[in-house]
Formats: C-alpha cells, structure tokens, sequence
C-alpha cells in the first residue's frame, strides 16, 4: 500500500503521531514496532520515513502483527462508490431491506473504526416491550443508523414529526429519511447528519428534552483521545471514556424526568473495569431490565446486551427484571451496587448472590498490594521467534494452553535466548522467582499453576508472585483452583479474560489453612458452609438446616 508524499515531512523522517494515523494504531504499537526492528527511529517523536515506507508496503498485513492495522491495510473502503451504489438501492429495493443492504456494502474496517452494527429489528422490538407509548412523546435516537429504532417508534405511536435521528453517517440518515417517507409519507427534518456528543449540550441548552430515547450506540468507535477526555468531563462520565459511556450519559442529560432510555451496549459494559463510573452513575437511577441477546451480530464475538432505565432516583427496594436464554428473575438494584466495581452481574440469580454474598462475608484477604504481577513475553511475532524443536541457543517456553492444573505439557515452543528483540519482556527475576505462580489469560475456567522451575511462558499466560501473605505459593494455587472460587470468578465477573484488577478482588479465605493441613474441594466447602446438591448448585448449609426445620 502506498501513501502520498504529501503526508510526510519533507525531511527524512516522519513523527510518531503522523505514523500512527496513517497505519490507523496506537502510539504504542508503533513504538513496538521501533523495538522490534521493523521501524527506524532518528530522535525523540521522529522515525525514518524510508523504514516506514518499506514497512507498510512489505510487511504490515503480511504478518500478523497488530489485527486492526492489518483489517485496515487489507480491507479498503469507498465511501464515494458506497454511496452511489446506495442511491440505486433506495429506487429498486423495499425500504425495510435498505438498512441491511448497506451495510452489507460496508467494510468490516469501516463498521469496526466507526461502531457500526445495526440492530436485529427482533432486539428493538423487544426492547420496546413493556413500555407506554403517548403520539405526544418525543423521541430520538442518537445515533439512528438505517433507522430500526425510529420507524419502530413510529409504528408504535409517536407522531413521524416528533421522532428525532443522528448519525455522523450521511448515507444512514438518508436512508432513515427514505423510510419515513417511504412508510409513513412524511419528509422528517429532525433526521440530521451530525455528532450527537456535539449536538446533546445545545439540545439541552435550548431545553429540547424526550421522553424516549432508544439506541444501539457505537460500541468502541475510534475518537480522539482529547475528544474522549473533553466529552467525559462535560457529560460527567469519570474515567469511563468509551463511546458508550459518553452516548449514554449524554442522553441522560436529555431525557425528561420519568422519560425511558434504552440501549443495547457490549457485554464488557457490564463487567469491565472502565466501565465503573458510568455504572456508577446510572445505578442512581431506576433500571427496570437487563437482557442477554447472545451473539447479536455475526461479525461480532461479544455478546449483546441491554438496560433499560426510568430517568427517576432509584431505591434499594427497586426490583429488576434480567432476562437472559429465555429465563427471567428479578434482583434487587442494592445487590449491584455492593459488587466489585459495581459490577453488573444479572446472569445470576438472588440465590447465587447471596453464596457470593456470603463468600465475601467469610474472613479474607486479597491479592491486591500482596502479590507481584508479571506479562508473559510478548515476541511481536511469534512465527519468527518461536521455532517448535528444540535447539542450541534456544529456551523452551510455554503458551497459555500449556498450563494444566495439575503440571504443565510438553513444550511445543523454544525462543531464542536473546530478549533484546522482543517487544515486551517483564523483569528477569518474575521469571526466575523460587516460586511464581503462572496462569491462563484467555480461558473461561480459572488455570493456575504453582511453578518452582522458573519456566519462560508466552503472552497467552501471566505470572503472580505472592508476597505478605500466611500461606504458600502452592496453597494459594490450590484455592484460586477451586471449583467454588471458578463459579464466583464466573458469576461476578463473567469474562474469559482473566484480568489482573479481577483477580484482586478475589476472597482469599487463608483461614482455610490454619484449619486444614491439605486442600480438597469438600473440606473447603465445608469450611465455607457450603454445600453443593446433586444438579451441582451451591448453597449456604444454614439455608439447608433451617429448610430442614421447617420442613
């Protein structure tokens, strides 16, 4: 791929941040890149245009080194012809396929850069169910996309004229505008191709508020990072700066007392670190559902989720409705807002928070301030460094799915013993530590092993070492092992990225220890009360004792 001369300096060097909007990354990737040899770099903030030029055209979308550089790289998009071909579209084919049709026409590069995924019309209608609808309502959708959410709302009872669209995507609003006209006859001029994050604050400046609003907002859609910091600080989002966070609060801002919003959002939303503050911030409101909707999108892993809210204070006797693979139960708001990080964790039933409500209660500590945290080497490009028979100048070192519980597998990989290319190398005493203890990054079951070799491992698997605490490397193993503390990891946090900040949050019940010599699964339930029923579901023995009383 070749780049116009126009972009660079005309020096022989071009900066960092040029580079990385070029090549569509992060600083950091480039500065990987610098590391590991593929770029050249002159001083501070400047690289060698002629290594950049050779790497793009040569390298970048040939190995994989970083996926979205190479999506862009190999996945190319026209808007201009997108656009053309659109028009035809909207003259030939029913205006309820227009919306499918184009994107269908979009990259994936386009669709992941800008958030765009529209909204199965089965979701939208759900998502209405159960909510009053007046023709007086104001309604607006944000981000309107193809307008599945609008021409719902329309055909549920708000008037065409008092429904309100935005989209930064001029052929999105021109096909919502189409469908209006084309199903309801009217020529809608509060449809508009503009940046809702910019639009919001005059809206409510000039007090133009709605009592509902719906959207599927773009998830994780590139912004500036000046731009993500500013709209955070305007529409008081803390450190949670994703696209989703900023769309949500806006709308917030918007919406009229006792109004409803409603937005289908990335399963991390509910479970992620970042996302905290802006949980924290709707959890004051009155949420009336969370729903699963599984796998929504067919180019997209994550699940799809969504919350619904009643812009009023909530109270801790407010009941929620979660929905999740056609089940429902309800929670208690107050039982969210005492998880870790206020974690959204409505896949769980009251019974099963009140076993991880009680596993908290139990005396523990925590690894947080009490263990040394460690990345597993990262090479940059593991088909050039990682060779899979054992040779002279070469080390083994193993992957993430090389760790068992109960040792590790015969290595398949041996790197060369010189870290200086690789892109990440933690200290050399984490690798060497008498004992450490190494596990599964990307995993749905908790993976830990006690290591006393000082083995090198990969990425795909990262290192603790334990400090300040009773007991062993071996019996700390043991219990983050457990069967009970894989269900706790899996109904609170719900992620099969085993993250640091998660894995700090864990109860540690070392009075396990001071009562047990050796660690078994029964003896450890026994000791936390708890006792598992034949279907395998936990509960707490009091529980059992006063069933059997009354009984």
């Amino acid at each position: 791929m070749e780049f116009a001369s126009s972009e660079y300096s005309k020096n022989v060097g071009i900066k960092i941040a040029k580079a990385t909007k070029l090549a569509n990354v992060s600083t950091a990737t480039i500065r990987n890149w610098i590391k590991t040899g593929y770029l050249t770099k002159i001083n501070a903030g400047l690289i060698s245009k002629k290594s950049f030029d050779k790497f793009m055209q040569e390298v970048a979308g040939k190995e994989k080194l970083n996926s979205r550089s190479n999506k862009l790289l190999k996945d190319s998009h026209d808007h201009v012809k997108v656009r053309k071909t659109l028009k035809n579209l909207i003259d030939t084919t029913k205006s309820a396929d227009i919306g499918s049709e184009y994107e269908k026409l979009l990259s994936n590069s386009y669709k992941n850069k800008e958030g765009i995924y529209y909204t199965p019309p089965c979701i939208v209608r759900d998502m209405f169910k159960n909510i009053y609808i007046s023709p007086d309502f104001k309604f607006l959708d944000p981000c309107c996309g193809s307008g599945n959410f609008i021409i719902e709302a329309i055909r549920l009872g708000v008037k065409p004229e008092n429904v309100y669209g935005y989209d930064t995507d001029e052929n999105a609003v021109m096909i919502t505008r189409e469908r209006i006209k084309k199903e309801f006859r009217y020529e809608s001029p509060n449809i508009i191709c503009c940046n809702f994050l910019e639009k919001a604050p005059k809206l409510k400046k000039s007090n133009i508020l709605f009592d509902l609003i719906f959207t599927n907002p773009p998830w994780g859609k590139k912004i500036d990072k000046q731009d993500k910091q500013k709209y955070s600080k305007l529409f008081n989002c803390g450190n949670s700066f994703d696209t989703t966070s900023l769309f949500l609060a806006a709308s917030l801002n918007i919406l009229k007392n006792k109004g409803k919003l409603g937005f289908l959002i990335q399963e991390a939303f509910f479970n992620i670190g970042q996302f905290e503050d802006i949980r924290r911030k709707i959890i004051k409101k009155k949420i009336l559902r969370f729903v699963d909707y599984g796998k929504a999108f067919n180019s997209l892993i994550t699940k799809a989720k969504a919350i619904i809210i009643e812009n009023k204070t909530s109270s801790k006797n407010d009941e929620i409705i979660c929905e999740n693979n056609d089940k429902s139960h309800t929670r208690f708001i107050s039982s969210f807002i005492n998880n870790p990080k206020c974690i959204f964790n409505f896949e769980a039933t009251n019974e099963e928070n009140k076993i991880i409500n009680h596993l908290y209660s139990i005396n523990h500590i925590s690894l947080k301030s009490n263990a040394d945290w460690a990345l597993g080497i990262v090479t940059g490009n593991n088909k050039k460094f990682c060779i899979s028979q054992e040779k002279e100048g070469y080390l083994p070192i193993y992957k993430g799915s090389d760790i068992t519980k109960s040792g590790l597998k015969k290595p398949s990989n041996f790197i060369l013993n010189d870290f200086s290319q690789f892109q990440q190398v933690a200290p050399i005493e984490n690798f060497l530590a008498k004992e450490k203890i190494i596990y599964k990054f990307i995993t749905s079951n908790l993976c830990f092993y006690c290591d006393k070799n000082q083995v090198l491992i990969l990425n795909s698997s990262n290192i603790l070492i334990p400090k300040n605490i009773d007991i062993s490397a071996q019996q700390l193993t043991d219990l983050l092992n457990s069967e009970i503390i894989n269900w706790l990891f899996k109904k609170i946090f719900s992620t099969h990225k085993v993250l640091r900040g998660d894995l700090e949050l864990l109860p540690i019940h070392n009075g396990y220890f001071r009562k047990y010599e050796k660690f078994t699964e029964e003896n450890y339930l026994k000791y936390l009360q708890i006792q598992k029923d034949n279907n395998g579901e936990y509960q707490l023995v009091k529980s059992l004792k006063r069933c059997t009383e009354r009984s």
